[in-house]
């Protein structure tokens, strides 16, 4: 399961009911946000959520509506006493982040290590992996260098039980976690191979384009992505912005097949952002207008909507 929290909304100055950009993700034990506007930490309390066991931050650009939360979501972890280390990705990041270390005398009883990711060219990268999922990001239009990410969960392979036992024999229990771990047993005097038993899982996918007008690069990064996250600025796209509008987010979605689509990082000329939400919905059925604290599940590739539960300590 993929457990998706927004914290910001917004673009440009905050509003009451919008803050800057920023999306808390938990991926099974993992923790960790795709920028950190202004505010963040202060809405990952309201939330109820745990700062403390974010391990990755994804920057998608250095505009200050998107970091400059960092700063006071370090120091206050530095407070609390964190002692592992906190890996911050993005443009030219260890320039950034070296910078940013540099503005005050707090210091830090942690590690903080900039990644830099790739901000030139078309092809996807992966930045980070582990055992169930990795991280992708490809470059992107936006008036500095600027990335969308994908966290993209990987396949799995489950024994499939009942034809196991009858091609087999074999049931459920150790033996089954035997051929999991090892891909293959001796069960009976016969060879059981994973492949000859095994169900595949396609895994999840989710995308946030950061701030980005329409091109190429979100479509192929969001290639029958569950979830796409895209930048709503405005109604329409306004060339000298370089921002998307709400029916080219549903034309990214269209074209890279994606099952839905949440539009975010409103403009505050729109105080109600149903409009926003009406003109993709032209285009692409399947959208909704995201709002802060606005909670999405994804289970088996199904979208569910939920309420931030305070305290909960995600």
């Amino acid at each position: 399961m993929i457990e998706i929290v927004f914290l910001g909304t917004g673009s440009g100055p905050p509003m009451p009911q919008r803050n800057h950009a920023s999306i808390y993700v938990r991926y099974e034990q993992d923790r960790m946000l795709f920028d950190c506007g202004e505010g963040t930490q202060r809405q990952i309390i309201i939330a109820g959520l745990n700062f403390m066991k974010i391990s990755n931050i994804f920057i998608s650009h250095w505009h200050a509506d998107h970091w400059i939360g960092l700063i006071g979501l370090l120091y206050t972890m530095n407070l609390e006493g964190r002692k592992e280390p906190l890996y911050i990705y993005g443009p030219d990041a260890e320039r950034f982040i070296s910078d940013m270390l540099d503005m005050d005398y707090w210091g830090s009883g942690f590690r903080v290590i900039p990644k830099s990711v790739p901000f030139e060219g078309n092809r996807i990268t992966k930045i980070f992996e582990t055992t169930d999922y990795e991280i992708q990001s490809i470059p992107v239009k936006h008036t500095v260098p600027a990335v969308s990410y994908a966290l993209v969960e990987k396949d799995r392979m489950n024994v499939d039980i009942k034809k196991a036992e009858k091609l087999f024999g074999l049931r459920q229990g150790p033996m089954v976690g035997k051929l999991k771990a090892k891909g293959s047993i001796d069960f009976k005097g016969k060879e059981v191979k994973m492949e000859d038993v095994a169900v595949v899982k396609n895994g999840m996918k989710v995308v946030y384009s950061g701030d980005t007008e329409p091109c190429s690069s979100v479509v192929e990064i969001s290639k029958g992505a569950d979830l796409l996250i895209h930048d709503a600025t405005f109604v329409e796209k306004m060339d000298n912005r370089m921002h998307s509008g709400a029916a080219d987010a549903a034309q990214a979605a269209k074209k890279a097949g994606v099952k839905f689509l949440i539009l975010t990082h409103f403009s505050r000329r729109y105080q109600d952002v149903k409009e926003l939400e009406d003109e993709a919905k032209k285009v692409f059925e399947h959208t909704k207008a995201a709002k802060d604290f606005m909670k999405i599940e994804l289970r088996d590739h199904e979208v569910i909507f939920g309420k931030i539960e305070r305290g909960s300590a995600l």
